[in-house]
Formats: C-alpha cells, sequence, structure tokens
C-alpha cells in the first residue's frame, strides 16, 4: 500500500524499540555471565552462547532494521543494501532455530545415552555445520528482493517473484526448513525424553521399595548409591526443563508468524494490514528476548556469580584508589606532626 495507518505505526515502533533493548541486554548480559562464569563450561553453555549469538544476530538484523523501516514508512538505501538486509533477517531465523534443535538433541543424547557425556563430542562442527547451513539456505533472499518501484516515483526494498506460483512455493519452503521440520524433531525429541524419564522414576520407585527390604549394614551404602543417581538426574531434569520451556517459548511466538505468512501467500484475499496479522509478525519478534529470563530462571547461578565478579572488581577498585590515596595523606600528616614538633621544641 502507498498509505498506512500512523497510530498502528506508532505501537509498532514503540514495541519493536522495547523488545531490542530487551534483546540486546539481555542476551550480552547471558554472553558476559556465561564467559565470567567460574563453573566448569559444559556443552549446555556452549550451545546457549551459540543461541545468544543467534537471538542477538536476529535482533540487529531483523528487529532494528523493520524498526527503522517502520518509522521511515519505505526503504531508504541502495539496493545493495536492501538484498544484505533481507539476507541477514533471515540468517539469524534459521541459526536460532538450528541452534534450539541441536540444544534438544543434546538433551535427548544426554537422556538415553548418558555415558556420551564422558566422550569428547564434535559439537563445534554441529554448530559450525548450523551457521554454515543458515547462510546457505538463505541466499534465496539476495535473489528475491530487491530496490523496485512500487509506485510513481515511490521505491521500496521488495519481493518479485517470476512464477505466479513463485512466492506460495518459497514461503512453504522457509515455513517447512524454519517451523515445521524443526517442531517435528523438537516434538521426537521431547517425547523420547518423556518417555525415558517416565521409565527412570519406575526403576527408581522399585529400587525405593527394594531398599526399604534391605538389611541395615548394606542399607547405608545403597542409599548413598541411590541419591547420588538422584542428583545427577536432578541435574540433567533441570536443563531439560529449560530447553523444554525455550521450546515452549519458540513455538508460541513463532507459530502466529508462520499462520499469518502461509495465509497470505496462498490467500490472495487474506487480511495482510489487520490487526491481527501485525501482531503476529511482533509477535514472532519477541522470541529473541525471551530467551535470556529463561536463562536467568533456571541457571540463575550464572548470574549470582556475574554479580559476585562485578561485585569484586568494584571492591578491588575502591581498595587500589584508597590505598593510591592514603601514602599522600599520611605524608602530608606527618609533614604537619614534624612542623608541630619544631615550633614546639623551638618556642622551649
Amino acid at each position: 500500500p502507498l498509505k498506512r495507518n500512523e497510530e498502528v505505526a506508532k505501537v509498532e515502533v514503540t514495541v519493536l524499540g522495547l523488545i531490542l533493548l530487551l534483546a540486546l541486554a539481555g542476551n550480552l548480559c547471558v554472553l558476559v555471565a556465561i564467559q565470567a562464569s567460574k563453573h566448569v563450561q559444559s556443552r549446555m553453555y556452549y550451545f546457549m552462547k551459540h543461541l545468544c549469538i543467534a537471538d542477538l544476530v536476529v535482533a540487529v538484523f531483523q528487529v532494528l532494521p523493520q524498526l527503522i523501516w517502520d518509522i521511515t514508512f519505505r526503504f531508504y538505501g541502495p539496493d545493495i543494501l536492501c538484498r544484505l538486509v533481507k539476507y541477514l533477517q533471515v540468517v539469524g531465523m534459521f541459526a536460532s532455530t538450528y541452534m534450539l534443535v541441536l540444544m534438544s538433541i543434546d538433551r535427548c543424547l544426554a537422556i538415553w545415552q548418558p555415558l556420551r557425556s564422558l566422550r569428547r563430542r564434535k559439537d563445534r562442527f554441529f554448530v559450525l555445520a548450523s551457521w554454515i547451513i543458515s547462510l546457505l539456505f538463505s541466499l534465496p533472499q539476495v535473489y528475491i528482493f530487491s530496490l523496485r518501484e512500487v509506485g510513481d516515483g515511490v521505491f521500496d526494498c521488495w519481493g518479485d517473484f517470476v512464477q505466479p506460483w513463485g512466492a506460495k512455493a518459497y514461503v512453504t519452503w522457509i515455513s517447512l526448513t524454519i517451523y515445521i521440520i524443526p517442531v517435528a524433531i523438537l516434538s521426537v525429541c521431547y517425547g523420547l525424553i518423556s518417555y525415558k524419564i517416565w521409565q527412570n522414576f519406575k526403576l527408581k520407585t522399585r529400587r525405593d521399595q527394594c531398599l526399604s527390604l534391605t538389611p541395615r549394614p548394606a542399607k547405608g551404602t545403597a542409599l548413598s548409591r541411590v541419591s547420588s543417581v538422584k542428583l545427577i538426574s536432578k541435574a540433567k531434569i533441570r536443563t531439560v526443563k529449560m530447553t523444554f520451556v525455550i521450546v515452549l517459548a519458540y513455538i508460541i511466538c513463532w507459530t502466529p508468524f508462520f499462520f499469518v505468512q502461509m495465509w497470505s501467500a496462498w490467500d490472495p484475499m487474506a487480511p495482510r494490514e489487520a490487526m491481527a496479522f501485525i501482531i503476529a509478525m511482533l509477535l514472532a519478534s519477541l522470541n529473541s528476548c525471551c530467551n535470556p529470563w529463561i536463562y536467568m530462571f533456571f541457571a540463575g547461578h550464572l548470574f549470582q556469580d556475574l554479580m559476585q565478579r562485578c561485585l569484586m572488581a568494584s571492591h578491588c577498585g575502591c581498595k587500589r584508589q584508597w590505598r593510591s590515596k592514603s601514602p599522600s595523606g599520611m605524608g602530608a600528616m606527618r609533614n604537619t606532626s614534624s612542623q608541630k614538633s619544631v615550633t614546639q621544641s623551638s618556642t622551649k
């Protein structure tokens, strides 16, 4: 359209600005907390770090350009910038989704094959492969979008398809590779995880019943073994809960977006400027700022370590300043005291 609703545009700008600030502050805080953590850097932290980087890519190259675009209404820039912005907008979507899939597969393997955690896995290879796939799958954006004339002397960054069915095919492919197939993989992973946890629960219940029937001399060692097993399983279940909540937030935020995209691609009469469509678009951007708060809830010790480091650094800085100031002050006091003694001796 050559015109827009300015009141709705103001709401979009406000919401996107708030999402951008929360996403940048939250993800940067998580990255700093992971780097400053005194705990062992596990595979989970490694995946969390790259998921934060992917969310930052979404915030900087998707939310920020969309915010500027909503302020100006039209794209003001050269053709190469138009293609680059559209390319990077999709890179973040692919990378964030595939990092989430890697985290879920890792948790599934940790539950089903605990001994694999003792082996050195090629996590860097899988993460690097996810980034490369994201960069390759986003390449069609460079050829589809360009700076085009959408009205009499009005130019905008717009997509153009050679065939009439091109938009339907492309939107369907994007929905399959970013949403439908990943959600299917995530569902299988958490189905297997739930089944394994249910099996372990039944096994522990039987062990507890057996322990209640064992004699007292052997009961202490048996209880220590069972308690250690429960402690390990609780740590794993906590990370499983965290990834499950992240997956749930991803599904809640992105389901309306892809539903609206598929509807607008397959139905020429879809109300693209309706409020429901706009809310669905804004809800998708909200996912990039949800994940840091989920990390904070389930891995609060990261931020406790960060706060301790900050407090220690500020305390050490105050001590250094006090030590640098204290010798001069003491010297001045000594000088004044010596002058007083000289004057007192001279008066005598």
